[in-house]
């Protein structure tokens, strides 16, 4: 994150608050308040680069719900860093995508035969 005071743009997580913090993701600059990044020490952020929806959730409740166990220590080793990221596509904006994802990561788990 980087903080430049002649760049200010409304927080993409809350859009409430004017911040000059912000980083580029896929060409679209992030802008992200104290009080986001403050919350970003229990939650997990994620937001959409496609239409902008953000999605916070408890680390402690994505850890738990975690099934891969690769992605599972992926997080883990994540849990005390304060990270926003950045996701292609999301529910409310591409739902084909991601149903085809899930039915895909499905039928690899079972081996085609689900």
């Amino acid at each position: 994150m980087e903080d430049h005071l002649n760049v200010k743009g409304h927080c993409h997580v809350c859009r409430e608050e004017m911040t000059t913090i912000h980083t580029e993701v896929a060409g679209l600059d992030v802008f992200v308040c104290e009080k986001c990044l403050e919350s970003a020490k229990q939650n997990f952020i994620w937001i959409c680069v496609s239409c902008g929806s953000v999605y916070i959730r408890p680390k402690a409740l994505v850890l738990k719900r975690l099934r891969d166990p690769r992605l599972k220590e992926a997080y883990r080793q994540c849990e005390d860093l304060q990270i926003i990221q950045g996701i292609e596509h999301c529910i409310e904006c591409a739902p084909e995508k991601i149903v085809e994802y899930v039915a895909a990561a499905k039928s690899e788990k079972c081996g085609g035969h689900c």
